[in-house]
């Protein structure tokens, strides 16, 4: 029975309130686009880091990460070793080249080498897999919300997503940015104030949990198993995740639109490469949270692994303090997305709305993304509740880096081909990404249990290269 009460509401009210309010006010001085979405092109990279972890981690982090070690072992930080390997790779290739010009989105890049309609394309591409996946975190943060209150997984994705789009709507990136960094402390003080809570309840505290977790082989970290059925080995890891966070870091706006904030190409480097550092620590913090709960819950079965850190706190936690780390969820959600938003409204105005309507001066540009911040608001919304029907028994973290992982490859293999190599038209570019991101949706659909999903954008990125190099340039 949930034992949510009066000050954990009022703590949860307070916080919201308060980030929304702060939100919009620091959207005070935007006067166009630039500031609107790139935040005059000013911010210290530090705070781009945490934005950065927070929007690539979020509740998924805080919530499903947890339930991975809870039914399996440490195997999920093999990714984050090839997150930082990849990011290493983006930092020395692919941001140099986004620097060299006043690029306002990452596919900006795509139309100075190929042409209008691979830039389209692309942000095409990355619209749909931005709704898809980030629908999938939202639905994952309603869940503790629905627990709580006795609201109905529509509701609470409503409450959340409302009040998100409040202070998205009047900050703008700078207010995503700072807004991301504040929550980022907050939930990853959750995952610490767990670890400290987990000592009390289990008795013999940590000891006796890394114990029983040895004894059961819940310890283990690296999988060397050659196997592409296997999700978490090593190699899956260190190539899947390196290719996964070249793709992510490196093409998808969502990210790529933080690091354009920074003052220079050192300070976007600094940024990008801090925050595969971080990324590390926090996927450590949150499977060794979920093996405390292992021994905590006795390993009983759970109707979602997504519930499992949640009814920990609902269940648990000492009054206020319960308050508090569900501020800590809402956190993780609101940094999620309101990034999600900003970066899918500056995609539509800077990719498709400008130059279709020839108004692309800074002052209308923003009033459109304005105007699209709403559209997608409503559009991620309609996505998570589509969800709903969908998530039973299966982790939300999982699902939401597969649906990224399908167009990754592509969008990875058609920066590739305009950066490396001067000898693939518009066309070939076009094609391979058409190929690669194909390739990879008959795999997840046919073959998904043969070829884990970490895979999927070294094997797109492999289509895409092939099938773009079949269209040289003639002459």
């Amino acid at each position: 029975m949930t034992t949510f009460g009066g000050t954990d509401f009022a703590v949860l009210v307070i916080y919201i309130a308060a980030v929304t309010a702060w939100g919009a006010w620091l959207g005070r001085a935007n006067r166009g686009a630039t500031d609107y979405f790139l935040g005059s092109r000013n911010l210290p990279w530090w705070a781009v880091m945490l934005s950065v972890v927070a929007t690539e981690t979020s509740t998924l982090t805080f919530l499903s990460i947890p339930g991975i070690a809870y039914l399996g072992t440490l195997a999920f930080l093999q990714l984050a070793l090839g997150y930082l390997a990849g990011r290493i790779v983006v930092a020395r290739v692919l941001l140099p080249a986004y620097y060299r010009g006043e690029l306002s989105t990452a596919y900006a890049l795509l139309e100075t080498r190929f042409g209008t309609a691979a830039r389209r394309y692309a942000s095409g591409v990355f619209m749909v897999t931005r709704l898809l996946a980030d629908s999938v975190r939202l639905f994952a943060t309603a869940i503790p919300l629905a627990l709580i209150t006795g609201w109905s997984y529509p509701a609470s994705i409503l409450v959340i997503g409302a009040a998100t789009l409040v202070y998205t709507y009047y900050g703008g990136i700078r207010a995503v940015v700072w807004v991301d960094a504040l929550q980022m402390v907050l939930y990853v003080g959750g995952g610490l104030i767990a670890l400290i809570l987990l000592q009390g309840a289990v008795e013999g505290g940590w000891a006796a949990i890394l114990d029983q977790a040895s004894a059961a082989g819940k310890l283990a970290a690296f999988d060397f198993s050659a196997s592409p059925a296997v999700a978490y080995t090593f190699w899956a890891g260190l190539v899947g995740g390196g290719f996964l966070s070249m793709a992510s870091h490196g093409t998808d706006q969502l990210i790529v639109q933080r690091l354009l904030t920074c003052r220079d190409v050192r300070h976007s480097q600094r940024a990008l490469i801090g925050s595969g550092i971080a990324v590390i620590g926090q996927f450590a913090l949150f499977l060794f949270v979920g093996l405390g709960l292992w021994v905590f819950f006795d390993g009983r079965a759970f109707d979602s692994s997504d519930e499992i850190f949640a009814r920990f706190i609902i269940d648990e936690m000492p009054t206020g303090l319960r308050g508090l780390l569900i501020a800590g969820v809402f956190a993780a959600a609101m940094s999620s997305l309101s990034s999600s938003i900003n970066s899918l409204a500056s995609a539509s105005a800077y990719d498709f709305w400008g130059p279709l309507t020839g108004r692309t001066g800074d002052r209308p540009v923003m009033i459109a993304g304005k105007v699209f911040t709403l559209v997608w608001a409503g559009l991620l919304i309609a996505g998570a509740i589509v969800f709903i029907p969908l998530s039973r028994g299966t982790a939300a973290v999982e699902v939401a880096l597969a649906a990224a992982s399908m167009a990754y490859g592509g969008l990875l293999g058609a920066f590739a081909l305009g950066v490396l190599t001067r000898r693939v038209s518009q066309t070939g570019a076009l094609v391979g990404m058409t190929a690669g991101v194909g390739t990879v949706i008959v795999i997840w659909a046919t073959a998904r249990d043969t070829v884990a999903w970490p895979w999927f954008v070294f094997i797109g990125l492999a289509v895409t290269l092939a099938a773009g190099f079949l269209f040289r340039r003639q002459g």
